[in-house]
């Protein structure tokens, strides 16, 4: 096991980004499990942090442990010793207490145990998913490992970049992002039919079309009970978002100022 981390991670140049990816997933494991204790009313755990009435969200914590591990990872030099570890790992630790909360940046609104809270556990499924391909030794738009010459590189990596932006316009997600890192695999999710509701299938599927119907069907079809499984993945880890989602406030508008004086003609 020591000669295989020594060779896949170590020698590899992947030591920080394991480490981040560790603190990643270890992070976002802690603080799921802390606000589903502070949600479940646990007596013993320490609840909400609290300043001056205030309730000080996660995602400040994660963005001063983002700071501090991004500096850290900008001035340590050498790429294989314990200070490029504690400031991967506390870059990692804090990224998840951002991505933790990203539906509230998202929305400015504190919609965390809601419909729109699984926002935030999509970015971190999401940022798990690229991490993991890269740790594997993938890279963005790679073709090189697939016996293609080096002439053809640039031109084939237009095309999967191209088919990536199609993808995602096409409102398929984890093709889109996947297919950055696997050859072909963004090339075709861009041909095939766009998700209903995406800004491809507003823009080219009208009303009766016959596109929008087969979309429509394929989507109750295939992609309907693979987001349902999801959905129950994503609660056995991360809670059930079902509260309902409180009404906007409307922002306080000033005074209206008098309008000036008309100077008599």
């Amino acid at each position: 096991m020591a000669g295989w981390f020594d060779g896949t991670v170590v020698d590899a140049g992947r030591l920080p980004l394991f480490t981040f990816f560790v603190a990643f997933v270890a992070g976002f494991l802690l603080i799921r499990a802390s606000v589903r204790m502070i949600r479940a009313g646990v007596r013993w755990w320490p609840g909400n942090v609290r300043a001056g009435g205030v309730h000080v969200h996660h995602v400040v914590f994660g963005v001063g442990l983002m700071l501090l591990g991004g500096l850290g990872l900008l001035v340590v030099q050498e790429r294989a010793g314990a200070p490029v570890v504690a400031a991967a790992a506390c870059f990692g630790l804090g990224a998840a207490l951002v991505l933790d909360e990203f539906a509230l940046i998202l929305h400015l609104r504190d919609v965390y145990w809601t419909e729109r809270g699984r926002a935030s556990v999509d970015a971190v499924f999401v940022a798990v998913g690229l991490t993991g391909l890269l740790l594997t030794g993938l890279r963005p738009f790679g073709w090189s490992g697939a016996g293609v010459a080096g002439d053809a590189l640039p031109a084939l990596a237009a095309v999967n970049l191209a088919g990536s932006v199609v993808s995602l316009l096409k409102g398929k997600i984890w093709t889109g992002l996947t297919g950055v890192f696997v050859p072909g695999l963004s090339v075709v999710a861009a041909v095939r039919l766009a998700v209903p509701g995406s800004p491809w299938a507003r823009r080219r599927y009208p009303e009766g079309s016959a596109k929008l119907a087969a979309a429509l069907a394929r989507d109750r079809r295939l992609r309907r009970p693979v987001i349902r499984a999801k959905i129950r993945v994503q609660e056995f880890i991360a809670g059930r978002h079902d509260l309902p989602e409180a009404p906007a406030v409307p922002e306080p508008r000033g005074p209206r100022r008098p309008a000036p004086a008309r100077r008599p003609t």
